[in-house]
């Protein structure tokens, strides 16, 4: 994706996140309203209290049109997760989702991290298959009902 930058995520991000996760699934997923409000939880939750120096988000964005997204956040000392990661429609199949992923993984190793976790949703399977091409590994697979859905929740790990 030609002239494609990826920059540190900023407070003023948020809206459009948000925007962005609750419009994509519902239309994609048939997801509720229960899921934007998880997405500005966790949003504000990171806004408030980061550490810089273990955690981080990125977006992704041409002509300051915003095309997708990613975090680190740490669960431990040993362990960051990977959350929001998204691209928009238009944004997807040219190459962004592994500069996003890179990124993050990249940022993971260098503030000493030993593995990466995450959690999706089968239905992602795009995602699932970068993951899969990534070395990441698939650590529990199960139904449940989520957002007002029925999904099979997939947990994922890596060693960096």
């Amino acid at each position: 994706m030609d002239k494609v930058q990826i920059r540190p995520f900023c407070a003023e991000d948020v809206p459009w996140l948000v925007e962005q996760h609750d419009t994509l699934y519902t239309r994609d997923e048939g997801f509720d309203a229960s899921f934007g409000a998880l997405v500005q939880r966790i949003l504000d939750d990171f806004v408030a209290g980061y550490d810089q120096a273990l955690e981080r988000g990125w977006i992704a964005e041409r002509a300051r049109e915003r095309l997708g997204s990613i975090f680190c956040v740490s669960l431990d000392e040993q362990t960051a997760k990977l959350r929001l990661f998204l691209l928009v429609p238009e944004a997807r199949g040219q190459g962004l989702g592994q500069r996003l992923l890179d990124t993050c993984m990249g940022f993971a190793r260098a503030a000493g991290y030993e593995e990466m976790r995450l959690w999706t949703h089968e239905s992602h399977r795009a995602a699932c298959a970068l993951y899969r091409r990534n070395g990441w590994q698939l650590l529990d697979s199960k139904p449940v009902r989520s957002f007002g859905v029925d999904l099979v929740e997939q947990s994922w790990k890596i060693q960096l």
